[in-house]
């Protein structure tokens, strides 16, 4: 048998296959757009993101879009359009990027962190409506690592106590859910359209919404130019009809400026045209790359089997490993032996529980003498170790792989072929 890499040996995988992996793809197409925009010196304007609104409502499936510099904006104005405020509660799988969760606190509010479901890393609608209280405003959900949530239980506990949904759908471009895309199954939804996404368009991100009330609060906070009057010497382009928002045309409210660059606007006009295309690429690589690991009892992959459900771009692949037959960090030692054949991208899962992190328990955002968390809030949502058992431990049975962005079997064969290396081995890794 070859000796592991990580004691000396060679590594299985000697070549990086560089155009397997990168991303976004770029070409003559998107440069040309790109250099339009700079040439005639648009970049702070309006009307191509207009544009990119409108494809991308249409591709979605809503009625409106709103183009932000990036996500967590967007998170931000989604916020404030369901009306979070000062002393609200929000409810957020604890287990996901920060970004999920700090837009809460810069409205005052306070985050009532949710577990997540082990076999789908997304949050278990079945620890939500205990959370619920008084002061309830919106359920955040996020299609973890391209998986849908359970939509279902969620919008009729929403239904119920008549909260918003918020769909976190930053990792679910293009994923389904019974035949429907995540990013239309709540009130509003949010897309983070950065680099490193499936839909990745440079730094950006876009809510949508088929609620116009929602719409236009989102608008008034954060794009002026798009909600009247700037100045008696200029008038800008009114999408305003609120007569209440409209008292404030010109100023964005908060002082937040929030408008997607037209570089990134422009380029993602190309990328949209390719998009479902390249997502079907990308499925049909990552289902042929855990097909051929089907003999390794240890792991299985993060990925949706129920009927009408899919991955989307498969953005942030992961695959399951059996914590339970092993000591704590085992799995720390085979994505090290991996790492050392040549596998790139392969650690335990990297988002950990934010339920435990200081930022949602001590931190005094507006200087006011006392953490956030408690500042305004009518009660102590605050928990400790144990609270989310699942989020807490999924560093020891989560762990990333390598996102093939094509299906090219010879290569990938090569990567399967180092993790069944590594795992003939496990015995002399976990010593």
């Amino acid at each position: 048998m070859n000796k592991l890499a990580l004691f000396g040996g060679s590594k299985f995988v000697t070549d990086k296959h560089e155009a397997m992996f990168h991303w976004p793809i770029v070409t003559e197409e998107d440069d040309a757009a790109v250099l339009d925009v700079l040439h005639k010196g648009l970049m702070s304007g309006t009307e191509i993101t207009k544009k990119f609104e409108d494809k991308m409502a249409t591709w979605l499936g809503v009625k409106y879009a709103l183009g932000y510099c990036n996500g967590t904006s967007g998170i931000l104005g989604a916020l404030w359009a369901c009306g979070v405020g000062a002393g609200d509660e929000v409810i957020c799988p604890s287990m996901t990027y920060w970004a999920s969760a700090s837009p809460v606190q810069t409205l005052g509010a306070v985050v009532n962190f949710a577990d997540i479901e082990k076999d789908t890393l997304c949050i278990d609608p079945d620890d939500i409506e205990h959370r619920i209280g008084n002061r309830t405003k919106v359920i955040i959900v996020v299609h973890y690592a391209g998986q849908p949530c359970n939509m279902d239980k969620i919008n009729a506990i929403a239904k119920k106590h008549n909260i918003f949904v918020l769909e976190d759908a930053s990792h679910a471009q293009g994923s389904l859910y019974h035949g429907k895309k995540c990013g239309t199954l709540g009130d509003v939804s949010v897309m983070s359209l950065m680099t490193a996404k499936s839909f990745a368009i440079g730094e950006a991100g876009m809510l949508f919404t088929d609620n116009k009330q929602i719409f236009e609060k989102a608008m008034s906070y954060g794009f002026y130019e798009r909600t009247g009057a700037v100045s008696e010497f200029f008038k800008s382009d009114n999408q305003i009809s609120d007569p209440e928002l409209l008292k404030y045309a010109g100023v964005p409210l908060g002082g937040f400026k929030h408008r997607m660059h037209q570089m990134s606007s422009a380029v993602g006009l190309i990328q949209l045209k390719y998009f479902d295309e390249r997502s079907a690429e990308n499925d049909k690589a990552m289902k042929y790359f855990w097909s051929q690991l089907e003999d390794i009892p240890q792991i299985k992959p993060h990925m949706t089997t129920e009927e009408g459900c899919t991955m989307g771009g498969w953005y942030y692949p992961l695959g399951y490993f059996d914590s339970k037959s092993y000591q704590e960090g085992a799995l720390k030692k085979i994505c090290k032996a991996l790492t050392a054949e040549g596998v790139p991208s392969c650690s335990p899962a990297k988002n950990k529980a934010l339920h435990l992190h200081p930022a949602f328990n001590e931190l005094d955002l507006f200087r006011v003498g006392k953490p956030t968390a408690i500042c305004w809030a009518e009660r102590d949502v605050r928990q400790g170790k144990g609270a989310c058992p699942n989020s807490e431990d999924v560093q020891n049975y989560v762990f990333s792989v390598p996102w093939f962005k094509h299906c090219e079997a010879q290569v990938i064969d090569e990567y399967v072929g180092a993790f069944h290396k590594v795992f003939a081995q496990l015995d002399d890794i976990l010593k």
